[in-house]
């Protein structure tokens, strides 16, 4: 497998791309603010051809250039119904603080938009050869997802020779390396995202790993073991705030 990334524009929210090896179609995850030129860069560095854009939500650090990638490769993109509409008008999404920042920029929804499910699995139709499963993880937005993949896959592009996870979690805003994410923006509900850390993190294996929509990579076991927000959570009925 190839797994690469970068972290785009101000936001610094994480672009992935994930493909079978180089020289293959791959899956773009949250092509966000800036994203269209180191993307572009990165396709032609390991030769690949985009099959889909995905968006672990719907806000607009992750999904800003969805549509000109979208129309440039002639992809769909896949979004979770509950956070379709910020792909018109993701300014609903942010504070009016944030909204004041982002000036004139306007946004349209890609040409081919589908709905993620949660528990479905992401194939396109085979042409990737392996699947992306979808869990739906409400918190830091209402249509929040994860995308995991299973079993057996090289590290990401930086990680050594031969370095192999039985999962790899795309944790979007869900999980943060020491952190969560926020709950304070239109659609953020601090109890739902403690329930989907609770429903969607905690039976993960510890050496998943972990590649979050902002910062660094980390596993399941090192945030069991040290992110405050975990601590004391053990399932989704009994979901509460760590000591």
């Amino acid at each position: 497998m190839l797994i690469a990334g970068f972290p785009a524009g101000s936001f610094g929210a994480n672009c992935y791309v994930v493909a079978p090896g180089p020289h293959e179609r791959c899956v773009v995850i949250d092509p966000g603010e800036d994203a269209v030129r180191p993307l572009e860069d990165l396709l032609r560095e390991h030769d690949l051809q985009p099959a889909a854009v995905i968006l672990t939500h719907g806000h607009l650090d992750h999904m800003w250039s969805v549509t000109p990638v979208c129309g440039a490769h002639d992809i769909p993109a896949y979004i979770h119904p509950d956070d379709r509409y910020m792909l018109a008008d993701p300014l609903k999404g942010v504070s009016p603080q944030l909204a004041a920042m982002v000036g004139d920029a306007t946004f349209t929804e890609p040409a081919d938009v589908r709905e993620l499910k949660d528990g479905g699995r992401l194939d396109f139709a085979g042409a990737l050869g392996f699947d992306l499963v979808v869990g739906h993880a409400p918190g830091h937005t209402r249509g929040s997802v994860t995308f995991r993949l299973p079993g057996g896959v090289e590290g990401p592009a930086n990680s050594s020779p031969g370095d192999a996870d039985p999962d790899v979690l795309f944790s979007g805003d869900l999980l943060f390396a020491g952190s969560i994410g926020r709950t304070d923006l239109p659609g953020g509900d601090p109890q739902a995202m403690l329930e989907s850390l609770a429903r969607v993190v905690l039976p993960l294996p510890d050496d998943t790993l972990v590649l979050s929509g902002h910062g660094p990579q980390t596993t399941i076991g090192r945030e069991r073991a040290s992110n405050p927000f975990l601590r004391g959570l053990k399932d989704a009925g009994s979901a509460r705030p760590g000591l």
